[in-house]
């Protein structure tokens, strides 16, 4: 009994804790809704205020804007009107000066008008008076004009062609003969002989085996030897000789030396041929200058700058339609230096002239222009004499004679050329396709040295490894081609051969 009652007392006590439990929940739920509700409205009134201050500052900020705005555009109405009212008044003005000149323009042309009436006026009293003189003399004006100049002529014709002739015959005769006395003299006084400059030289060849070395294995030798010199190397032309064939003499004589060299040192390959190259290039460099020199001296022409007479000797390697250069240069001079003491010119002027003529020619395949007008720049360059530079511009007349000393300049130019055997028009023409077909490759990109060989029948193209590629060799090759067909004029065909060629040095220490 009493575990009953003591079962339902819990039970009872279980279902008012629940009751309790539910009770007191709902009462937590009813504060909390309360308090989150206050929490809302005091969110919505700070947010109207942040509202309403936004709102303000905007319209704040819309007012200003407004007023920026309105302020550039009352400003530049302004300015409107002033350039209306300046533009107003311009107007005016010019309607002012168009009308002054439009009553000007009617001024000007009554007085043409009255001046066209005059000069007819005048015709027609010149007219009249020229008819009543006619029928007064019964002769034309013409017929009388014509008839005066008859009887004028008829007079003193005679006696004036006979003046004029015995004037004419003295005084050509004067001349003549003292123009042949100098001439004569100088040339007499000169007598050198002409040697005409060929395009190859011969080395001789002690035995077959000694042109074997120079050949060398699958002709590495001599192509090795022809890449380093620019020449053409023919082989079988004679049994004991070796001929180096170029148009430019100073390549002949390089290799000329290089070859000579290697046949008596005995060893023949390729970093000796180049070895020797290099050094027969340093041997010629100190030729030129000694021939420079030579040719200042022997002229009597001094105070040349040292550079200046190092182009001079590099005239002995260039020719002129087959002649020496330097050697026409030197004999130039010398007539040069009698004509001017026979004249009364400056004699020291027109030496240097002379010889200083063709120094444009030292460098003309390496400079743009004339060797007349690249010459002068030199001179000038160098600091030579104004009187020298006007001396030596006239010997083709390219320039106006400035003094005498160009006048004898360009005579004793025609005497050294005009000589017989001085000049060879042919090789001349030849030598000069010759340096155009070279100049014409040389000005493609990563083209390092141009050779013209085979009597300019083929030119050897050699490329920089780094700048041109195998597979660009054939582009190139084909432009070049074109160009020579383009801009040059030859007989037959010419062979273009590109050549790329990689080489790698180690040093073993």
């Amino acid at each position: 009994m009493s575990l009953k009652i003591i079962l339902i007392l819990l039970a009872l006590s279980g279902a008012a804790g629940i009751a309790f439990g539910y009770v007191l929940r709902v009462l937590i739920g009813l504060a909390t809704k309360g308090s989150m509700e206050l929490e809302i409205k005091q969110r919505m009134f700070a947010a109207r205020e942040a509202a309403a201050k936004i709102i303000a500052d905007a319209e704040f900020r819309a007012d200003a804007l407004e007023t920026e705005r309105l302020e550039p555009v009352e400003e530049r109405e302004e300015k409107l009107s002033t350039r209306e009212d300046r533009i107003a008044e311009r107007e005016a003005f010019l309607d002012d000066r168009q009308r002054v000149l439009d009553e000007k323009e009617d001024e000007v042309k009554e007085r043409e008008a009255d001046a066209a009436r005059a000069k007819g006026e005048a015709d027609d009293l010149i007219k009249e008076r020229t008819r009543i003189l006619e029928r007064a003399a019964n002769l034309s004006a013409q017929a009388a004009r014509d008839e005066l100049f008859r009887e004028v002529e008829r007079e003193s014709e005679e006696a004036v062609l006979l003046r004029l002739a015995k004037l004419e015959q003295e005084g050509a005769a004067r001349l003549e003969e003292k123009a042949r006395a100098i001439l004569t003299s100088a040339v007499h006084r000169l007598g050198n002989a002409v040697n005409a400059e060929m395009t190859s030289l011969s080395v001789h060849i002690p035995s077959e085996e000694v042109k074997g070395k120079v050949i060398g294995k699958e002709g590495r030798n001599i192509k090795a030897f022809e890449r380093a010199t620019g020449v053409d190397v023919v082989i079988d032309d004679a049994p004991d000789r070796i001929v180096l064939s170029s148009f430019n003499p100073l390549r002949r004589h390089v290799a000329k030396m290089a070859l000579e060299a290697l046949i008596s040192d005995g060893r023949i390959q390729p970093a000796k041929i180049e070895e020797e190259v290099e050094k027969a290039k340093r041997e010629v460099a100190e030729l030129m200058r000694q021939k420079g020199e030579a040719a200042a001296y022997e002229t009597g022409v001094i105070g040349l700058d040292p550079k200046l007479v190092a182009l001079l000797g590099r005239l002995h390697f260039r020719t002129s339609y087959g002649q020496n250069v330097l050697t026409h240069s030197v004999e130039m001079a010398h007539v040069a230096g009698m004509l001017a003491a026979e004249l009364g010119a400056d004699v020291a002027v027109a030496k240097a002239g002379a010889l200083l003529h063709d120094i444009g020619k030292a460098v003309d395949h390496e400079v743009e222009g004339t060797h007349v007008e690249i010459g002068r720049r030199i001179l000038e360059k160098f600091g030579v004499d104004k009187r020298v530079i006007d001396a030596m511009q006239s010997h083709h007349e390219e320039f106006p004679y400035e003094s005498p000393e160009a006048m004898i300049v360009q005579t004793a130019d025609a005497i050294s050329a005009g000589r017989p055997g001085a000049r060879r028009d042919t090789v001349e023409r030849y030598l000069e396709r010759m340096g155009d077909l070279e100049r014409l490759a040389e000005g493609f990109e990563g083209v390092e040295k141009v050779y013209a060989i085979s009597a300019g029948r083929e030119i050897r193209v050699f490329v920089n490894p780094g700048r041109v590629s195998d597979l660009a060799l054939h582009k190139l090759a084909r432009e070049i081609s074109a160009k020579i067909q383009k801009e040059l004029r030859y007989p037959g065909e010419i062979k273009v051969n590109v050549i790329r060629e990689n080489r790698v040095v180690e040093f073993a220490r």
